[in-house]
């Protein structure tokens, strides 16, 4: 008889710099890893998780579909941030606990890796100019032939000239600095609306950035229609898009290259490698959104090695917000996650292939954290997108 896997126990780490992971344990003893956060509701994920383990104690973690449309079709009000980002990590922990179980990687699960290794960038600022190259030679130094930086700080709804001209001169230094070796993209965070956009692009143009990033917040993506056709520069969005329903609309109407589900918030492995599938038959290209820890980069990494439109893979190791905790802080076998000539290869280890060092998450959980991002507000006091 097929053994079942019973779930047994859920525990929760709210650990620095932001991360909340979660443990699911089987009856068996199989332990399972996810990565269910929502940057800044934290305490707000991880009552959502509570809420939700009504309908995982007892049932058979091998049964990762069933659970998932319980999780996200068995309440009334479905999707959005919390929701999503909860059924994420426990997504996540039940796909570890099927590749332990089976001895395999979860891309064997999902049907065989596509490439044995993996392009990745890193971020390296923007915000502040004059920490741009060394952090762009620090990056290079560590192997990355590609890197993300905010094209802009705080934008008002229609700019100066000053701060136009200043998101051209980030990416102008780059380009001067490393001509065309190094890969670039340019983010801008939602920060800029819709009148500004076609302005930054004149002036972006001539450093042929990688992509432009969250041109416009993804509730105002209908004015993608409107940028779209006005550059040859690719349009990635999608970080705040949290199932396959919220990207349906942009891939229908073609006015996206790139998208960038998360996967600790767009409904884990189970979803965006759905997202993944939808955007391949619309010829868009994938490259998962990833900030946060090393379950949400591993998860993310199994969806890309299966995945034949995943081009690059974001991580943030050494990334500014984790300041006095870094990725890899947490992890007892570190080198999986190894840059070599800009890419990350093929996992080898089953489940999600990370060991996590659960007596520094037990220490990082005495200390937790309270993250919240940066409210900014203009000369004049109003508030501006950060």
């Amino acid at each position: 008889m097929k053994e079942q896997l019973i779930i047994e126990k859920i525990e929760l780490f709210k650990v620095p710099p932001r991360w909340l992971f979660v443990k699911i344990t089987t009856r068996e003893g199989i332990i399972g890893w996810g990565e269910p956060v929502v940057e800044g509701k934290a305490d707000t994920v991880a009552a959502c998780v509570m809420e939700l383990q009504q309908y995982l104690i007892g049932k058979s973690a091998t049964n990762i579909e069933d659970i998932w449309q319980i999780l996200y079709r068995g309440g009334f009000y479905r999707g959005g941030p919390i929701l999503m980002s909860a059924l994420s990590g426990i997504d996540q922990a039940l796909w570890d606990i099927k590749g332990k179980f089976l001895g395999v990687p979860v891309y064997d699960l999902l049907g065989g890796a596509v490439r044995h290794k993996m392009k990745m960038y890193c971020w390296i600022g923007g915000d502040h100019p004059e920490v741009l190259l060394e952090q762009a030679h620090e990056k290079v130094k560590a192997g990355f032939q590609a890197v993300k930086m905010n094209a802009t700080g705080g934008m008002d709804w229609i700019s100066t000239l000053k701060d136009v001209k200043q998101v051209a001169n980030n990416i102008r230094l780059l380009r001067e600095e490393f001509g065309t070796d190094l890969d670039i993209g340019l983010d801008f965070h939602g920060r800029v609306h819709k009148g500004m956009v076609k302005r930054l692009i004149d002036e972006l143009a001539p450093y042929e950035p990688m992509f432009i990033e969250e041109p416009v917040l993804s509730e105002n993506n209908d004015a993608l229609k409107h940028i779209y056709p006005y550059t040859s520069i690719p349009i990635a969005t999608g970080e705040r898009m949290f199932s396959r329903w919220d990207f349906k609309k942009i891939l229908e109407e073609g006015v996206v290259d790139i998208i960038q589900p998360d996967l600790s918030h767009a409904g884990g492995i189970s979803e965006v490698r759905r997202i993944a599938t939808m955007a391949e038959a619309y010829d868009v290209a994938l490259a998962p959104h990833c900030p946060l820890g090393p379950i949400s980069l591993a998860s993310a990494l199994h969806v890309d090695f299966v995945s034949a439109n995943a081009f690059i893979q974001e991580n943030s190791i050494g990334i500014h917000y984790n300041q006095g905790f870094d990725l890899l802080d947490y992890v007892l076998n570190p080198e999986i996650f190894d840059i070599k000539d800009g890419y990350i290869e093929l996992f080898q280890k089953p489940g999600l292939g990370v060991e996590m060092n659960e007596e520094k998450l037990r220490e990082g959980q005495k200390i937790g954290h309270n993250w919240s991002n940066p409210i900014w507000r203009g000369p004049d006091g109003n508030f501006t997108e950060w």
